[in-house]
């Protein structure tokens, strides 16, 4: 037994030898990852970005262009660098309450905000866990008030909604490219506009942006590099569970599980040789998916009989991708319990974001509103469960032995 094996808690997509390889054969690398997108996506706009939140930076340096409004609505239970790229680009943030049972917005709280405020630029639906939102009741209050919708796809690439992909529902949309979160090259994101009409807008805004940074593109090659070497369950332990330790110890407990994020996020231009590992990556989107859907369903085929715990699961209509299957439990407590077991197990248990976004002490000065009670129920109760490839049915059977028996006891 390796008493250092550690599965990811998210399903980040392994690299190969052969992927570094092709690197030695390929005469151009192009812009072979936009082309993906825009295939996949339908013709989008498409540019491939430094993060995530550097992407959603670009989205709203862009809009400043189109629109004088100044407040953009978020999920009150989100990752915080969404709202760093909004202080970032100098706007205004309003958060709207969740549902307790599942990431929705409180769909009646988001029509009083915009009924309220008439400064609102664009609301910013999160997919988390890889799950798209009701989206036609989102689009329905945005179109009354003339708002734009930013779809944040972080963890939802291969996603769809009625059959639609998201980041084509909205205006606007972002996604993730960083380790674990599926398709990656370690550190990267990428925008996409869905109408014409903004393509030059956001051309020329990128243009004035966006530079060239040879010291950070080659530190994030070398650290895709380290990610191919220890990014499995027997060397994944000396890059996660080691820095978490060493950082609790520090009493720095919001960067040991990565939720201390900065406002000097870089923007910059990422090499072609990322983008072409990123393209290599790409053609292995929906095999992986299917392989992460595979594990959330036995996932869910084994918590049907256990009691005091639900699985928040996509829609009749969408399909999601589940790079991780997300649980609440009824009992805040006996979840606490259950996190200490199995959070030290090495099998990927982990939690989402430990608090609504009004409650991190870095970000808290910004929202005035702090009964958001669907969002701290949820977060005192979630807890996700890996869906990684280097996850084995043994693995997840382990698991559900261990929350039926903690929710017995």
């Amino acid at each position: 037994m390796n008493v250092f094996k550690e599965i990811p808690p998210t399903a980040g997509f392994p690299f190969y030898a052969k992927d570094f390889l092709s690197l030695y054969k390929k005469q151009s690398y192009g812009n072979s990852l936009e082309d993906d997108f825009k295939r996949y996506l339908g013709g989008s706009y498409v540019k491939i970005t430094s993060s995530g939140t550097a992407g959603l930076y670009l989205i709203l340096e862009g809009l400043k262009e189109i629109s004088c409004k100044k407040t953009v609505i978020i999920p009150a239970y989100t990752c915080p660098s969404v709202a760093l790229a909004i202080l970032r680009a100098g706007l205004k943030i309003e958060a709207c309450d969740i549902n307790s049972h599942n990431f929705n917005f409180n769909y009646q709280d988001l029509r009083a905000i915009c009924q309220k405020n008439n400064d609102i630029l664009a609301i910013i639906p999160a997919y988390l866990g890889g799950m798209p939102l009701e989206f036609d009741i989102l689009k329905k209050i945005a179109g009354e008030h003339e708002i734009f919708i930013i779809e944040d796809c972080a963890q939802a690439l291969g996603a769809t909604y009625k059959g639609m992909k998201v980041g084509t529902l909205g205006d606007f949309a972002f996604f993730s490219l960083a380790r674990g979160k599926g398709l990656t090259i370690y550190e990267g994101g990428a925008i996409a506009i869905n109408n014409k009409e903004y393509f030059s807008i956001f051309n020329k805004k990128l243009e004035e942006l966006v530079k060239s940074d040879f010291f950070s593109e080659s530190l994030k090659f070398l650290e895709l590099l380290g990610y191919f070497v220890f990014y499995r369950p027997c060397l994944f332990w000396f890059v996660y569970r080691l820095p978490e330790i060493f950082w609790n110890l520090q009493g720095r407990h919001l960067k040991a599980i990565s939720e201390y994020f900065s406002l000097d996020f870089p923007v910059h231009k990422v090499s072609k040789i990322r983008r072409f590992i990123g393209h290599l990556g790409f053609r292995r989107l929906e095999e992986e998916i299917d392989k992460q859907r595979e594990k959330a369903f036995l996932y869910m085929e084994g918590l049907r009989e256990i009691k005091g715990v639900n699985v928040i699961k996509e829609s009749p209509d969408s399909r999601a991708t589940y790079p991780f299957l997300t649980l609440i439990f009824d009992d805040p407590d006996r979840r606490q319990k259950i996190l200490k077991i199995l959070g030290n197990s090495g099998l990927g248990v982990s939690e989402l974001y430990t608090l609504p976004i009004s409650d991190y002490a870095y970000l808290s000065q910004e929202f005035s509103n702090k009964h958001l009670l669907g969002a701290h129920y949820l977060a005192k109760r979630q807890l996700i469960l890996s869906t990684s490839i280097f996850l084995g049915k043994k693995d997840i059977g382990r698991i559900l032995d261990i929350l039926s028996s903690s929710l017995r006891g």
